[in-house]
Formats: C-alpha cells, sequence, structure tokens
C-alpha cells in the first residue's frame, strides 16, 4: 500500500520544490489514507479538509511561480489536539472544550503554518493530555497500528499513530512524563523532547516549570530534526526561552534541519535498563540487552551505569501535582463532574501537598539535575528502553502492576521518561525492531545538556547502521489488515474515561 504519503518529508521537500510533485498531490494521498486507516485506529479526531485544500492550491501556485514559503512549504502536518489552532477545533480531549475553536494558533503551530506548513486536522490525546493511555469521552480510545485493541500510549498518542500509518509525514506532539517518547515507541517512530526553552511556549501556566515541552514527531530522525529546525524559536513570552538582546540562540535552523554524522567510534555509551529506579518489566529488560549487545561495538566504549536519580517519583509526583492544581483547580472546585479521574487525582494529590513538600520535590529536581552533569563528565552518550514495558489494551485504564508488583500510580509505569524529564536533558525515541510480543520497540537516546543537535546526530547514525538489518530497523504496521479492520469505534468501552 505504499503511497507518497509514505515518503519522508525530507524527501517530499525535494520533490515539491523540483515541482515533481504538487501539494495538492500530496495531501490527497494523506487524506486517502486517512479515509482507509484511521477507522481502524482512531488517530486523527479532526480535519479541516476544505480550509486545507485552499491552503495546498495556494502553496501549489506559489511553487509554480518559483515561490519558496518556507521550510516546510506545501507539507501536511498534524497537530495535537491540546494545541491550539486557528480556526480549527481545539478541544484538549475533554468535554469542557467539546466545541472550542480558538482564533489563532499557539506559538509552536504559528512557526509550522509560517514555514509553509498545510495544517489540516487534530490527533487524539487523553483528556488534558493526563495519562499514558490515549483515550477521552469526545473522541474515544486510539488503538496501536499494530493491534488496534492495545495501547497507543499517550499523551500524543494519535500523532504517533497518524505518522506510523502514513497519514501525514509530521506531527506535532508535547512531552511531560514522556508523552511524546513514550506513543513514539509503541507505534515504532520518532519522538523528541527538546531540552527545556528550546521550543519556546506561551502556554505552560507555570512559566519557569521545565517539565513540560512541545516536540516534534516522525517517521525517521532527519525528518524530527526539519520539523525541530522550525519549531525552535525565541519568545518573550516563555521564560524558559531567556536569551541575550539580539542573539537569536535557539532559532538558527541550520542548527537542527540537518543531523550531521556522529563519530561513534570516539563516544562514550552508557546503557542502563531502569535508572535504578523504573519498574522496568523483564520481557523489556532482555530485548534492551540484546540491542546493547548490538550498539556496543560502534562506540569507543560502553558500560552499564545512571546518574543518581534517587528520589525521583517523589519529586515528579510533586511536581506533576503543582502543575495540575494550577491549571485545574478551579473547575475541579466549580464543576468536577466535567473532569475525568486522572485529572481529579492530580488535582486531590496537589491539595494534598504542603509547602514543605513542594521545597523537598524542588531541592530533588536540583540534586539530581547536578548529578547528571557530573554523570556526562565520564559518558558523551546515555541509552534506556524508553518505556517500562510492552502494549497492553487499552481497556486498561493503566497498568496496575508490573511483573507482578504493584505501581504506585497511574503514570508510575512512565518512569524511564520522567527520569529524563527532572533534569531536563534532551531525549530521543527511536525505533529499533520488535519486542518479545512482536510489538514495537523504542530506545531513548540522551544526551548532555543543550546537547539536542548531538542528540540527533547519534540517532540518525544508530538509524542508519540498523536500517538494513530487518531485525532492528523500523517496524512498519499492515495496512492493509488495518484497512480491513472493523471500526475502533465498535469496540466495547471505545468513547469513555481514562
Amino acid at each position: 500500500m505504499s503511497e507518497l504519503c509514505d515518503s519522508s518529508a525530507v524527501e517530499l521537500r525535494r520533490r515539491l520544490a523540483a515541482r515533481e510533485i504538487s501539494p495538492v498531490e500530496l495531501l490527497d494521498s494523506c487524506l486517502s489514507r486517512i479515509a482507509a486507516v484511521n477507522p481502524a485506529v482512531n488517530a486523527v479526531v479532526t480535519l479541516d479538509e476544505p480550509g486545507a485544500r485552499a491552503a495546498a492550491k495556494e502553496a501549489e501556485a506559489a511553487i509554480l511561480r518559483g515561490e519558496d514559503h518556507g521550510t516546510l512549504h506545501g507539507l501536511p502536518v498534524l497537530i495535537k489536539d491540546t494545541q491550539d489552532t486557528a480556526r480549527l477545533r481545539t478541544t484538549y480531549g475533554s468535554p469542557l472544550l467539546r466545541d472550542n475553536v480558538p482564533l489563532a494558533d499557539q506559538g509552536s503551530v504559528a512557526r509550522l503554518r509560517a514555514a509553509g506548513a498545510i495544517i489540516f486536522g487534530k490527533t487524539n490525546t487523553p483528556e488534558w493530555a493526563a495519562g499514558g493511555n490515549t483515550r477521552n469521552p469526545v473522541f474515544g480510545a486510539t488503538g496501536n497500528p499494530f493491534d488496534p485493541m492495545r495501547s497507543a500510549a499517550g499523551s500524543s498518542g494519535g500523532s504517533a499513530v497518524a505518522l506510523a500509518c502514513g497519514m501525514a509525514p509530521l506531527a506535532s506532539g508535547s512531552d511531560t512524563g514522556g508523552s511524546l517518547r513514550n506513543p513514539a515507541g509503541f507505534a515504532g517512530i520518532v519522538g523528541m523532547r527538546p531540552s527545556y526553552g528550546l521550543v519556546a511556549s506561551e502556554k505552560r501556566a507555570f512559566g519557569w516549570s521545565n517539565l513540560s515541552t512541545d516536540g516534534p514527531m516522525a517517521r525517521n530522525v532527519a525528518d524530527t530534526a526539519l520539523m525541530l529546525s522550525v519549531m525552535a524559536s525565541d519568545d518573550a513570552r516563555d521564560p524558559l526561552a531567556y536569551t541575550l538582546p539580539g542573539e537569536p540562540l535557539r532559532a538558527r535552523a541550520e542548527r537542527w534541519a540537518t543531523p550531521r554524522p556522529a563519530d561513534l567510534g570516539r563516544l562514550r555509551l552508557a546503557f542502563t535498563e531502569d535508572f535504578g529506579f523504573a519498574p522496568t518489566e523483564q520481557a523489556i529488560r532482555r530485548v534492551f540487552r540484546h540491542r546493547v549487545s548490538k550498539l556496543a561495538p560502534l562506540f569507543a566504549e560502553c558500560r552499564e551505569a545512571t546518574p543518581d536519580c534517587s528520589g525521583a517519583d517523589d519529586a515528579f509526583a510533586v511536581l506533576r501535582a503543582d502543575m495540575f492544581l494550577a491549571t485545574h483547580g478551579k473547575n475541579y472546585k466549580e464543576q468536577p463532574e466535567m473532569l475525568g479521574p486522572n485529572v481529579r487525582a492530580n488535582v486531590e494529590e496537589g491539595l494534598g501537598y504542603t509547602l514543605e513538600d513542594h521545597a523537598r520535590a524542588a531541592t530533588t529536581q536540583t540534586r539530581i539535575y547536578r548529578a547528571w552533569q557530573s554523570f556526562f563528565e565520564s559518558s558523551d552518550v546515555l541509552v534506556s528502553p524508553t518505556i517500562t514495558l510492552s502494549p497492553r489494551p487499552w481497556s486498561e485504564p493503566h497498568p496496575a502492576e508490573i511483573d507482578g508488583i504493584p505501581t504506585k500510580s497511574y503514570f508510575h509505569w512512565l518512569a524511564l521518561a520522567y527520569a529524563v524529564t527532572l533534569p531536563g536533558h534532551p531525549a530521543i525515541s527511536i525505533p529499533l525492531g520488535l519486542d518479545e510480543a512482536g510489538l514495537p520497540f523504542g530506545l531513548q537516546i540522551v544526551g548532555r545538556r543543550g546537547g539536542d543537535a548531538a542528540v540527533l546526530s547519534v540517532a540518525a547514525s544508530l538509524e542508519a547502521a540498523f536500517a538494513g538489518d530487518a531485525q532492528l530497523c523500523r517496524p512498519a504496521p499492515d495496512l492493509a489488515r488495518l484497512a480491513a479492520a472493523p471500526p475502533l469505534s465498535a469496540a466495547p468501552g471505545f468513547l469513555t474515561w481514562e
């Protein structure tokens, strides 16, 4: 079923500029794939077909005139439904905003559109991005492209599944406790959590908190870098995007657009199965050990090691609850019935903490950050599994246990991701074959503080090293099987809270 929509963004951009294909033709291919496959997985929840067709025709006319309107000129792009899009419904997966149509794009979306992207639809997310399982009472569940009855993870699950199924070459995501990386791992695509402040945001309620960031998602590393080159920016509304007057430190597109090959043979690799605390299942540990055996010969040295992450569970829980209390406390008091169990649980947890708890969490986060700086004095790259377990059914709200041991919260199973969130280092998930259950396995690659370009380079080099290996290259879902599958909406429990 390979079609134009399955091509990489970099290749599509080249062909568009060379007038070998037209933006209209490309958009038609993406819309056709959505029509054929989306019913089986429910990844795309809102489409603006008339607006997208008009934008594609404008882009086509500009290209024929020899005009170049930006890095993404003519490329169809999908946007996560927690990110505001002008004149295109944005629900956050919440009944409160079921009919919300923003008047303006949020900053990261505006930058994509200004670079020529054709914003043509929204992708599914759990309510208010709260959870690692993409389900909500507005649009229902999103299924894994390799087994629609299994979880796509979250909260950028719709974007990851849409990419895996060829519905668009690029899609946006966001990440707090792994919301970009975890769905990328489950769907067999690439998702990058940039350094805090690199992708500026005016939307965060806690402007100085580094927990949440927007980021790029794609099917390969080069496309991810291309998208990041547009999303990276300075914005005075974001205190974490601090820069010096007249010095556009983040918005130099050439730093991100094309990753330079990394000289892996000169780099020191460290690996960890669990960062010393993440509840990683044995099946994932076995697959990871096998992958490390394949990676090790490519690097100058390879050792098992982890930064000191003691206290990470408590620190992340408190700081996350702070964020939810600030964002949803008013609605919790006035109309709690309009909030789902995950959001309510986070607000209630926040109401139970004291200023002493916050001080402890912030101090722990600072100690972890400094431990990571010391760790990277003797290592250049750190890798781990992206996620602690193989995809489970989406009917399970969250994994209550891993290998028979109870999890501490609905987000505890995301610990491999939030171990990296707390110190704020850049991280990317790339697909590296299948796990023992025949489902995608994601490798998380973490770099030094501010080392986004280096992370992209290492990821691109590893992707290239295993591109010809049938067992380790990016897996692809069976699109013909998905096209013939019954609609996911017919499954029991499809339209419910997380």
